[in-house]
């Protein structure tokens, strides 16, 4: 038997699904009832997408209740390619109570319920086990399941405290202390702290083995500090931090805080006498300030914790108002600079300190101000820059017109190109230790943009920019400034290279794929067959495939190795990238994208239907990572991030909800589905129920439902959108739900299909002998009236078209000609969407709806005038782009950039060229899209 599988397996491991296929008919032939040879061909099947034959041949292996490891093993893997996670912990409790004295069996049974979250079921197994087999680790098993339980937002509140009271008799009943182990022990010292025993957790952390179990384990550490936090001994943590600073020379900046957090604590905790504790403050700083000071000459410039805790002392003392000499914070930032200043992290450091006033504000400024542009070493260069930054941070509204901007701007370009020369000898991978005065210079330029709305700013601020990502090649951070310039420039394509060279790499695609993704249906060329921004949608989107396959999986190692501390960061890292809303957001532009581009049938409807209210029923995290760009604009003016914003409005929860309402009603009218119907077809398990109340409310009800801060979200242009999609649903739903035929008749119809495909029936599905197939059964009640449709719906187009005209000959920015452009073609293709049914004579014969057909025609060809009068529009406006007299005034526009060293004119040429050819690009490409979409759709 041995040598009939063998090969099987070497073709399944090879990648060679075909061949793995043929060799089990083979065995099969011979053995049809050998469950293992059925199970691998399920599996060569799921992985060569065909998902119906796996579904019949996985139902038999199933029916068989295996118990045998090669088949269950094989079985898991068919099942997990299926999201049939149900089945697979019946599958192995099955086997488990077929033989209850399998320990392999009971582990894997507990791990099959703990990769889909079911702690009940698991705290269960694992308290068998260990009454079975008595090994403690089951004991601690059970522990961690009851404790995951309690934290289950869908566990009653009342149920909670129970959990943890039997989580707490557990690790008392055990015949081992958990100390012997690290993570038992943080187990153990976590169920005393979420039941409040803070003193029982306070004497196991502070026990001779509890103190060493601590300091050999952060994970461990860091829970004693939250109980010395929890007993309000705040003083005492205070002290002890005081000690391992002086004696063991730990410089964690935890224990400088832990300090600073002693010397205030009686401010912190809610006194009934403030004067008092404000006394007993008073009397402390200065001990505290002289115990710094100690350290501060012990460690000189070795080390910034001493430096940086007198800096947050003095802070918090004025936060206070215990503040007792008016120069000790110019002094201390000064002392500093001058110790610092020639370090990269000073900036960043020095910035919660230096929110400054008048005098204060005009002694620090001449500090600064004594730095000049002469570098002779890196250190030199770096002082430079963080007196720069540091200036800027301070700025007044009346030093932020564009003249004096301008010649900022200039100013840090100058040095920039200067510093360069302390870099002319780095490798090509190395960062030039002068890349931030480019920044700082497109920051400018950025800054005078937002003030006077002239888009030749923003083509200095990229000229400049590509210039010093000539010169490091490896900086994500000018790459990130180059994306959000180019997006507002109208040059997609260039935004995508670079995003795209950053080569960002598993989670950052969740965290950053929002700089080039966000409102990307706007940048998509789908409509002629270019699938760029599709495919960027998909790729991105992989990480969460291997989210949900790999995650459990190092839940599952985490148990069996007995990692503890590690379980809820995990299982809270699965649950923020399985709802995140990233996530979600690029699925929205993806479904967006794909309906320019495929055929508008029914298979596309229904799936993206069924995954879309998926979505609505989601609790959302936001991942997204807006802090990474780096803001040196001063503090009085929006930052970086807010001035680059795409259309002045960062998509949200909100927007989310907007959108999957306009296309979840869209999809529900078009579609032949309904909750019944979609039950019986759906494949995998359907997502756990959320948590939220809302989702208990009825979808019609949801659907329905208009909030203010939803539309907020929106630009004027989307919020246009949202009201004739609403109306044009509102308008053709009675026709729908008319016409649309009855379940019978649908599961009918996906039965015939499937025989069709694999030669049998579906699975788990009755249909009555009546069922009218065709869908066009004799109807008892007469059709809805035909009434003419709202003015808003085919008002909506002429609107679009003047707004068009409006951008056209008021220079908009190129972005916003698109946003328009691309928002009419999606109303089009939405109501391609929602007439699509009555296309068919037959269902306007039989449902007497010649009436709506004949307004729907008249509607279609209007908007299809209209979208071929924007294409010529958008055609001749990318001619335009392309011509040498644009390149010339890109050119004439980036004269205050211009050097003889390298940022010449031939370079500036040469970047004018690339953004008047990826303008020209998108806006023809996006133009000639529409055309073929009305042809398409006509």
């Amino acid at each position: 038997m041995d040598r009939q599988i063998r090969p099987i397996y070497e073709a399944l491991d090879t990648g060679s699904n075909k061949s793995a296929i043929l060799a089990c008919n083979k065995v099969l032939k011979k053995q049809p009832n050998n469950n293992l040879v059925k199970s691998l061909k399920a599996l060569a099947l799921v992985r060569s997408q065909k998902v119906e034959e796996a579904l019949l041949l996985c139902d038999e292996v199933l029916a068989a209740k295996p118990v045998d490891d090669p088949t269950l093993t094989a079985m898991m893997h068919v099942l997990r390619g299926l999201g049939r996670h149900m089945d697979m912990v019946t599958m192995y409790e099955d086997a488990y109570k077929q033989q209850p004295g399998n320990e392999e069996l009971g582990t894997q049974t507990f791990f099959a319920n703990v990769r889909i979250g079911n702690w009940k079921a698991a705290q269960q197994i694992a308290t068998k086990m260990h009454k079975q087999f008595q090994d403690d680790h089951y004991l601690y098993w059970s522990v961690m399941s009851a404790l995951l339980q309690a934290h289950d937002p869908t566990t009653p509140e009342a149920l909670r405290t129970v959990l943890l009271k039997l989580a707490h008799r557990l690790l008392s009943s055990s015949a081992t202390p958990s100390f012997y182990n690290a993570d038992r022990f943080h187990l153990h010292v976590t169920v005393l702290r979420e039941l409040g025993l803070y003193d029982e957790a306070y004497e196991m952390v502070e026990s001779e083995t509890g103190k060493i179990v601590c300091s050999g384990n952060l994970a461990c550490d860091e829970l004693r500090r939250e109980i010395w936090k929890l007993k309000g001994l705040a003083k005492e943590a205070g002290e002890r931090a005081e000690k391992r600073i002086v004696e063991a020379k730990d410089r964690n900046w935890l224990e400088f805080l832990a300090v600073l957090d002693g010397t205030f604590a009686d401010l912190t905790s809610d006194p009934s006498d403030v004067e008092a504790a404000k006394a007993a403050v008073a009397e402390r700083i200065p001990k505290t300030r002289e115990f710094f000071g100690k350290v501060v000459e012990e460690d000189g410039v070795k080390d910034r914790s001493g430096h940086l805790a007198l800096l947050e002392l003095e802070k918090r003392s004025r936060h206070h108002g215990l503040a007792t000499d008016s120069t000790a914070l110019n002094s201390l930032l000064e002392s500093y600079f001058q110790s610092f200043g020639g370090k990269a992290c000073c900036y960043e450091d020095l910035k919660p300190y230096i929110a400054l006033e008048g005098d204060e504000l005009a002694q620090w400024t001449a500090v600064l101000e004594k730095q000049t542009a002469t570098f002779t070493s890196v250190p030199d260069l770096w002082r430079y820059i963080n007196a720069q930054k540091l200036l800027r941070y301070n700025l007044p509204a009346s030093a932020l017109t564009p003249e004096a901007e301008s010649q900022r701007a200039v100013q840090y370009l100058d040095a920039y190109l200067e510093g360069l020369k302390l870099g002319k000898d780095l490798p090509s991978y190395d960062l030039q230790p002068a890349d931030d005065l480019a920044i700082l210079s497109a920051q400018a330029f950025v800054n005078i943009w937002q003030q006077t709305k002239d888009e030749s700013f923003l083509y200095n601020a990229a000229a400049l920019l590509e210039y010093a990502i000539a010169r490091s090649k490896m900086s994500y951070q000018i790459r990130l400034h180059l994306v959000r310039i180019y997006r507002l420039l109208g040059a997609p394509s260039l935004a995508l290279e670079h995003y795209r060279s950053i080569n960002v790499k598993q989670v950052q695609n969740d965290t950053l794929s929002h700089f080039v993704l966000s409102r990307a249906s706007t940048f998509s060329l789908s409509s002629i067959g270019d699938l760029t921004y599709t495919t960027e949608c998909l790729e991105s989107s992989r990480i969460y495939l291997s989210n949900s396959e790999e995650t459990a999986e190092f839940i599952v190692r985490a148990f069996g190795g007995e990692k503890y501390s590690q379980i809820p960061d995990f299982i809270v890292f699965e649950d923020r990238l399985d709802n995140s809303l990233q996530r979600d957001l690029v699925k929205m532009e993806h479904v967006r994208m794909r309906i320019a581009h495929e055929p508008i049938n029914s298979e596309l409807v229904d799936m993206e239907l069924i995954e879309l209210k998926f979505i609505f029923d989601r609790v959302h995290h936001d991942n997204r990572d807006f802090d990474i760009l780096a803001n040196y604009q001063p503090r009085g003016v929006a930052t970086f991030n807010q001035q680059t914003e795409f259309l002045e409005k960062t998509p949200g929860l909100g927007w989310l909800w907007v959108f999957l309402k306009i296309y979840i009603k869209a999809f529900q009218l078009a579609s032949d589905l309904d909750d019944t119907v979609e039950d019986k077809l759906l494949i995998g398990d359907r997502p756990k129920p959320s948590y939220d109340p809302e989702t208990k409310i009825p979808l019609n009800e949801r659907l329905a439902t208009k909030k203010q801060e939803e539309i907020d979200e929106l630009t004027p242009d989307e919020a246009l959108f949202y009201e004739y999609a609403s109306a044009l649903s509102q308008w053709l739903a009675p026709y729908h739900d008319y016409a649309r035929p009855p379940p019978s008749a649908v599961l009918a119809e996906a039965a015939k299909i499937t025989e069709q495909k694999t030669g049998h029936t579906l699975r788990g599905v009755e249909i009555p002998p009546e069922a009218a197939t065709n869908g066009h059964a004799k109807k008892d009640e007469e059709p809805p009236a035909v009434v003419e449709p709202p003015a808003t719906i085919s008002q909506y187009f002429d609107d679009m078209s003047k707004r068009l005209k409006e951008l056209l000959e008021g220079k908009g920015l190129p972005h916003e000609l698109l946003h328009v452009v691309t928002l009419t073609q999606e109303a089009f293709l939405l109501f391609v969407i929602e007439t699509t049914r009555f296309k068919t004579p037959s269902v306007i014969k039989v449902n007497k709806f010649g009436a709506l057909a004949q307004h729907i025609k008249e509607i279609r060809a209007k908007a299809s005038g209209i979208l071929s009068e924007i294409s010529g529009a958008l055609v001749s406006y990318a001619e335009r782009e392309a011509t040498a007299e644009r390149r010339k005034e890109v050119l004439e526009a980036c004269k205050p950039i211009i050097h003889e060293s390298g940022l010449d004119h031939d370079f500036v040429l040469n970047v004018a060229k690339k953004i008047t050819d990826a303008r020209k690009q998108i806006a023809d490409g996006v133009g000639k899209g529409m055309v073929r979409v009305t042809k398409t759709h006509a």
